[in-house]
């Protein structure tokens, strides 16, 4: 599969990996935050290198469906039931400072957006009760909503919850700028560089695929921490939920608002202008990354929804995205804890990354640089709540559980041989010479990899929408061979009598 966004001929070419060894900064990950922050420091008259481990915009970024809005969902009513209100006006005022930076960037740099009205439905009397909580704590943020009974929807709405002037994008154009733009700063960006570890002495070392490098600053923005000081990745729960792009059928009426419903499953509609036409943007049906027994079953479901209600419209495009929730539910950010106050991090956007992203970017540059603003001090010095840390345990309770149960549950399944041959577009997992491997076969290729995640062991599931080998603890995901594609992991699959890849 393959998102709208990076089905195109890019205009982005990799820089050549550098001779310099020595950066005042290196940025890990070429989405929207670490592009804006290597933006934001080249533009201070810092060196700046972004090194990332696939392509600009291959994981979350250029991925998403592209929303920047401070409507989101049910956030603000679930923020609210942990933290003060305080608390929940800072994370709003975030979300303005993101989103109005990169809507004043754009209309500067003359890149195409949409302003479009957001809308959050319900079509249950259970979910009109949510979005009327919604919209309570949403006013009392800060935010002018009004309710709608009618959303121009072509089904059945029991409510609707609006804010105007929010706005829509083509993520991967809005990262070809930044390229441009920090590039015409001095600034590198390197594609095809895994970073796989930060030391800790002064400069850092930072141990890449290609070699070792120094800065007096990296900044981790990996959508999952790829260093495991603090241990986040037990403090986030990793999402993966699937999008599609359809055209409509010629004379059909496509309502041209930003929707998502507060019901579950969650459903989400829009449109982007192409030239043949307005596409219809739909996505949704998300679960926890690496423990549905088919994926492809939620892609199909999103599917078979979209054209219920668009009948005759043809699918141009399928795609899945992963993010992460914070068991907190409120967004990392800032100095990873024993990084001496050199390492800055962002994750746990909760599949709001263009508003939080870019909020996020500016917070690190001003701790880089000095200055802070009075959002990030708030949301910082927050207190956790009990409801919080209880879903932390939880999450790690059924983590270990998981982790248990795989291992028991291996060692039922047909042993792995040399002849294991899956059916095409499938995989397998057994014992092969006693070890856990993985078996897939993609377009008649079979490959064998450990099952074992390269990250902390957990037993790799295989996911039949994307074709990859998931692992269900913290969402490390790897091509059929093995290699790296997302996640905390820093190393590809070790490949069974052969060792580390």
């Amino acid at each position: 599969m393959k998102s709208l966004w990076l089905d195109r001929e890019s205009p982005f070419t990799s820089d050549a990996l550098p001779d310099e060894k020595h950066y005042d900064t290196i940025v890990v990950g070429a989405g929207i935050t670490g592009m804006v922050t290597a933006l934001l420091l080249s533009r201070s008259g810092q060196r700046v290198v972004v090194f990332e481990a696939r392509t600009v915009g291959a994981v979350s970024t250029g991925n998403t469906t592209g929303k920047l809005s401070l409507l989101q969902g049910g956030v603000l009513s679930a923020l609210r039931s942990q933290y003060s209100l305080k608390v929940v006006k800072a994370y709003v005022e975030a979300n303005k400072s993101g989103q109005a930076w990169l809507m004043q960037y754009l209309e500067q740099q003359g890149v195409p957006f949409q302003r479009r009205t957001a809308v959050t439905f319900a079509t249950s009397d259970d979910g009109g009760q949510r979005l009327r909580k919604e919209a309570a704590v949403s006013r009392d943020a800060g935010l002018d909503v009004h309710f709608s009974r009618d959303a121009g929807l072509p089904f059945r709405v029991v409510e609707a919850l609006e804010l105007e002037g929010q706005a829509q994008i083509h993520p991967m154009e809005v990262l070809d700028t930044l390229a441009r733009d920090i590039r015409a700063h001095g600034g590198i960006i390197v594609e095809g560089v895994h970073v796989q570890n930060v030391g800790s002495e002064h400069p850092m070392e930072v141990s890449t695929s290609t070699g070792a490098f120094t800065a007096d600053t990296v900044v981790l923005a990996t959508g999952s921490p790829i260093l495991d000081r603090g241990l986040y990745f037990t403090k986030l729960e990793p999402h993966r939920s699937y999008a599609a792009a359809l055209r409509p059928r010629v004379g059909s009426d496509v309502p041209q608002s930003m929707y998502l419903s507060i019901d579950s499953p969650t459903r989400s509609q829009r449109t982007h202008p192409t030239a043949e036409g307005d596409l219809l943007l739909v996505g949704g049906y998300g679960h926890t990354a690496g423990r549905a027994a088919s994926p492809k079953h939620h892609l199909d479901e999103l599917l078979g929804w979209a054209k219920q209600h668009y009948p005759g419209a043809e699918v141009t495009h399928t795609w899945s995205a992963q993010d992460y929730q914070a068991t907190n539910l409120m967004p990392f950010f800032g100095k990873l804890p024993r990084g001496h106050g050199r390492i800055l991090f962002g994750t746990g956007y909760n599949k709001w990354g263009m508003s939080n992203g870019v909020a996020v970017a500016l917070s690190i540059t001003s701790d880089i640089l000095g200055g802070q603003s009075d959002w990030a001090t708030t949301i910082h010095h927050r207190v956790t709540s009990p409801q919080g840390a209880l879903q932390a345990i939880r999450l790690n309770a059924g983590t270990a559980k998981r982790m248990i149960e795989d291992r028991a549950k291996v060692r039922s399944n047909p042993e792995i041989t040399e002849d294991t041959h899956p059916a095409e577009g499938t995989g397998v997992v057994g014992l092969y010479k006693g070890e856990p491997a993985a078996v897939s076969t993609v377009e008649g290729k079979v490959c064998m990899v450990s099952a074992s995640c390269s990250h902390l062991g957990g037993l790799l599931s295989w996911n039949d929408a994307e074709k990859s080998w998931d692992c269900p603890l913290h969402g490390s995901r790897f091509t059929p061979e093995g290699k790296y594609l997302e996640g905390p992991a820093t190393h590809h699959l070790q490949i069974p009598g052969r060792g580390k890849d």
